[in-house]
């Protein structure tokens, strides 16, 4: 199976995104503003088999890792790892020194990449304008979710 490098998703994209993201149950909140920066991986096919994302904060310091995702039959291999690194270094090379995520299922796969726990008024407080905390401030959910948090270092 080919797959195609990481990309930097298209406008015309999104829609397709919007619905990988919506199969592996992520939140697409804000995947079409001009603050989220989104790349994915395609098969041969190009159809999407993996994804993920960063929003930045005003100050740039921190950076909201999101839409992280890799379709089923694709798990496994590391690429998921490779996705995430891939927004982190991102993040990084755009200045931040700190990152940020949601996760209430995946903490052991974060905490291989270096992730701590962390408090989710912090990292509200670190990104107020990101989509996500938008979002789960707004219905109420922030208080049901977990954060995470690491330093970034030039080279992510």
């Amino acid at each position: 199976m080919v797959v195609v490098p990481i990309s930097h998703l298209h406008e015309t994209d999104v829609d397709a995104l919007r619905g990988f993201l919506t199969d592996v149950d992520l939140t697409v909140a804000g995947l079409d503003e001009p603050a989220v920066h989104l790349w994915v991986e395609r098969d041969e096919h190009g159809e999407i088999v993996g994804s993920t994302g960063i929003e930045l904060s005003a100050d740039g310091r921190h950076a909201l890792v999101r839409s992280v995702a890799v379709a089923p039959g694709h798990r496994g291999s590391g690429r998921g790892a490779r996705l995430a690194e891939h927004a982190l270094a991102e993040a990084a090379a755009r200045g931040a020194t700190r990152a940020w995520l949601f996760s209430r299922r995946s903490g052991p796969f974060w905490q291989g990449l270096g992730f701590s726990r962390a408090d989710c008024s912090e990292l509200a407080a670190s990104l107020p304008d990101t989509q996500q905390v938008r979002l789960f401030a707004r219905t109420g959910r922030l208080d049901h979710e977990v954060a995470w948090s690491r330093p970034l270092s030039a080279g992510g």
